[in-house]
């Protein structure tokens, strides 16, 4: 089995569509800089949509974890890069899927970080989702969240 296929096998296995497989673990860390460019302009998707991006970080670690030495050291230095913006422009949060499904997961916020941060600058829609499950609180202007 070549490095690659170990990585495709892993990403069939995860239902994913052929373009993601043929793609493998480069077209992945591609993927994921755009969701950091996304976060960095100012995340105006759902927290839906958030949670898929951010299982596509978890999609990552996996597949690195799958992949041989030089397959992951190819992308070692763009991943790197971009989480660190990622981390940059979010800030940390209780786990975005709740604390059940975390339980439930085994999700660590150590080894499983992406889903312990939200946006810095969530979009109007992103924003009102995570008030409405207890994720943020709204800033007021003065930058304080306080209303007066």
């Amino acid at each position: 089995m070549s490095p690659t296929d170990a990585v495709r096998v892993l990403l069939m296995a995860r239902g994913c569509p052929e373009s993601v497989v043929n793609a493998g673990l480069p077209g992945l860390v591609d993927a994921w800089d755009n969701v950091v460019r996304s976060v960095e302009r100012g995340y105006e998707l759902t927290l839906d949509d958030y949670l898929n991006d951010m299982d596509l970080r978890d999609l990552i670690a996996a597949a690195f974890h799958a992949s041989l030495p030089d397959e992951s050291a190819r992308v070692a230095d763009l991943l790197a890069a971009a989480d660190a913006r990622f981390r940059d422009r979010t800030v940390d949060s209780a786990c975005l899927w709740g604390v059940d499904i975390a339980s439930e997961e085994g999700l660590d916020p150590a080894r499983e970080w992406w889903y312990y941060r939200r946006p810095v600058r969530p979009g109007d829609q992103l924003q009102e989702d995570l008030e409405g499950w207890g994720l943020a609180a709204r800033e007021e202007p003065n930058g304080t969240g306080d209303a007066g």
